[in-house]
């Protein structure tokens, strides 16, 4: 037999041969009070409050040590098991800390929960404390010693579960038994991995997570911030982890099933994930967008064989744009059963990745082998296909109708000036050859702004030959939206950056551009209608020369032919946050609905429109698929030697004589011993959340 029966309290519980007391209670929902004891971790029952009576022994037994045996009857509740749990709580709370109301744990406290639960009282205790520093000068954990009951959670979840051992007992100046780190050494140097596992067990505010760390939310997803942060939701960890290992393939499945475009985000991504990664607080984060750019780039597509496709549904569903954010819901309506068809106005399809972003950044080439796979899975793309209103859709048949018509109407700000010979907006600059635009270039020029989009139009005027390139912006030294590579490589490039200025004209010269004159700015915010407030510096008038201007400050979309939506004062659609636009059947998607943002974001938005126009059509809208094994992951990841030193790897840009007159790809990937050291730095925050959490006495049905 398997299961023994045993008495606790009156109640039969059958639990299986070879477990504890403390075990079969819990299955049983039976509280029985505990500190030292959780669910992960080996039994020692050092604080004996789960000390339980059991018929026919004389003296009472911890329940987290001593197996359940037939016929066993316990009692987890008598005035002397009471007297005995107080009288151990006395003992740790006479080392412990009494101010619980500045403690980071307060009102989530384990060891103030038992407080409560056993009218354990501190005001006749004998204090014996001698208080201690805190320690904060560790990386992401904060240890404060003073809040220690040495119920030795933390060293057995390093020890036992993560394999790591810097923690252990010793001895204090009052011969005490404390916990530390081995040798006194600061985590760093004692080769912690930063898991944060003791963080988690920890039942007191002995070991926090530094301020900042974590956002406020749901446990499993706050305690993973990289795929928190990541607008998809893709399982970072998962592919860093398979990289790591050698299985490059199943890596890019894992983007892969949240976001059909995995080499153009290699490339181009916005990382919102490293922004949120623990790693960067000791000494750089990890370089999550190489190494989505090295799985990508060993993507054999043996994905494909998990890939789900459900029935057809005879659903006609109408995309309009070509977009990152349009192709992604129409990939996903496809794979959801739905007939769609997408209209795209240029002459190709891609939007922005296809049509914005410079070859020297994302290869046209690239993009395309990424729509084919979209094309393949069953959407019919039609370009050259400009839509005049939702009623020319309606009549064609279409059940549904996706807006995702994406920013691509530069903004010319009514400067004097503007409309002067030589004076261009970004997209219509960066899209001239693919547009046949009749564009003069010039020897110098002047952009306007302090986005990448401003910087890919000064770095292609500097490819293109022009001698002189100047971006102008608001933004100080620091705080440009522009990224700190995009910024640095232009500097490289020869590119001169202005900061703290405003634009009051453009300088006329026989009828033509000649420069921009501008102001020096103290300070600048937007009000609540993003109307620009300025305080400028006095006598501060000066031109910067251009014979070329490009206006790079800001983009709006192309939504003239669609009257019936309604527009929020920046001139987006409105819609409910899932897409509906309030027009039966229409969505929105992209940065038609966002403003000009990131392809991941706009990948995300679409994801979420697509699963709501599924359930308008009758669907289920899950989108959500698992082009990958299910493995159980083993959280005994152990120590390694000098883990807080390996330092961070990015890309290369090819030499600036190679890059500065044409448009191939300026940057190379990870080599594959790169890309595996680089997913060795990774923190593994996934297994964190793995851990059971505690529960409190309040939670049992039986306390």
């Amino acid at each position: 037999m398997n299961q023994v029966k045993i008495e606790i309290d009156g109640m039969e519980v059958y639990t299986q041969k070879g477990k504890t007391i403390m075990e079969a209670a819990e299955d049983a929902d039976i509280y029985i009070p505990h500190l030292c004891h959780h669910p992960d971790l080996h039994e020692e029952g050092g604080c004996r409050l789960c000390v339980v009576e059991i018929n026919g022994r004389t003296e009472s037994q911890t329940a987290c040590t001593t197996l359940a045996e037939e016929g066993m009857s316990v009692k987890t509740k008598s005035e002397n098991l009471d007297q005995m749990r107080r009288l151990s709580m006395e003992l740790m709370l006479a080392n412990h800390v009494d101010d619980c109301t500045t403690c980071p744990k307060y009102l989530k406290c384990e060891l103030q929960s038992l407080i409560q639960y056993l009218g354990v009282s501190t005001s006749r205790l004998r204090r014996t404390l001698n208080a201690v520093n805190v320690e904060t000068g560790n990386p992401l954990i904060i240890r404060d010693p003073n809040r220690c009951v040495a119920c030795g959670r933390c060293v057995r979840v390093c020890r036992d579960v993560r394999g790591v051992g810097i923690l252990g007992f010793y001895k204090n100046e009052e011969g005490r038994t404390a916990v530390g780190v081995n040798e006194g050494l600061a985590l760093a140097k004692a080769d912690c991995r930063f898991c944060g596992a003791c963080v988690e067990v920890c039942p007191t505010g002995a070991l926090q997570d530094k301020k900042g760390t974590f956002q406020e939310g749901n446990r499993d997803d706050v305690l993973i911030p990289c795929k928190q942060e990541c607008p998809a939701g893709i399982n970072v960890p998962k592919y860093v982890r398979l990289i790591k290992e050698g299985r490059y393939e199943e890596a890019a499945a894992v983007v892969r099933e949240k976001a059909p475009f995995p080499k153009s985000l290699g490339l181009v991504c916005m990382r919102f994930c490293e922004s949120a990664c623990r790693r960067k607080e000791i000494n750089g984060a990890v370089s999550i967008r190489e190494l989505k750019r090295f799985a990508a780039g060993h993507d054999t597509y043996q994905w494909k064989e998990k890939s789900v496709f459900k029935p057809q549904t005879g659903k006609r569903v109408a995309v309009v744009g070509a977009g990152p954010a349009g192709l992604t819901a129409a990939y996903y309506l496809v794979k959801s059963g739905h007939a769609v068809d997408v209209f795209e106005k240029l002459p190709v399809a891609g939007g922005m990745l296809s049509a914005g972003i410079p070859d020297y950044r994302l290869p046209a080439q690239i993009v395309e082998e990424e729509i084919a796979v979209i094309r393949e899975a069953g959407v019919k793309i039609f370009t050259n296909r400009k839509i005049s209103s939702l009623e020319e859709l309606k009549d064609l048949g279409y059940e549904a109708i996706l807006i995702a018509a994406g920013t691509d109407k530069g903004v010319r700000i009514p400067l004097p000036g503007a409309d002067l010979l030589n004076v261009h907006v970004n997209i219509d600059f960066l899209r001239r050859n693919l547009l046949s635009t009749p564009m003069e270039l010039k020897d110098s020029v002047v952009v306007l702004g302090g986005g990448n989009v401003a910087f890919d139009c000064a770095r292609t005027a500097k490819r293109l030959g022009c001698r002189e390139v100047s971006v102008v912006c608001l933004e100080e030294e620091g705080s440009m939206t522009a990224g700190e590579e995009e910024i640095a490589e232009a500097r490289e490039e020869g590119i001169r950056i202005y900061n703290g200025r405003t634009f009051v004209r453009i300088i006329e010269n026989g009828g033509k551009a000649a420069g921009v004159l501008c102001r020096n700015v103290e300070s600048f915010t937007f009000d609540e209608n993003k109307k620009l407030i300025l305080t400028v510096k006095e006598d501060s008038d000066h031109v910067i020369s251009g014979e070329m201007v490009i206006f790079s400050t800001g983009q709006k979309p192309d939504l003239e032919s669609f009257e019936e939506l309604t527009l929020n004062p920046r001139g987006l659609v409105e819609t409910d946050g899932s897409g509906n636009t309030g027009i039966k059947g229409v969505f929105a998607a992209g940065d038609a609905v966002t403003g000009t943002a990131s392809v991941i974001q706009a990948i995300a938005g679409a994801r979420k429109a697509a699963s709501e126009i599924d359930r308008y059509l009758g669907g289920d809208g899950n989108l959500e698929e698992c082009l990958t094994e299910d493995e159980e992951v083993n959280g005994f990841i152990g120590k390694a030697e000098g883990f807080a030193d390996l330092g961070r790897r990015t890309y290369r840009c090819i030499s600036l004589d190679q890059r500065k007159d044409n448009f191939h790809l300026m940057t190379e990937g990870f080599e594959e011993t790169e890309a595996i050291c680089e997913a060795e730095r990774c923190l593994q925050c996934d297994l964190r959340p793995r851990l059971t959490r505690s529960r409190f006495w309040t939670e049992y049905q039986y306390k």
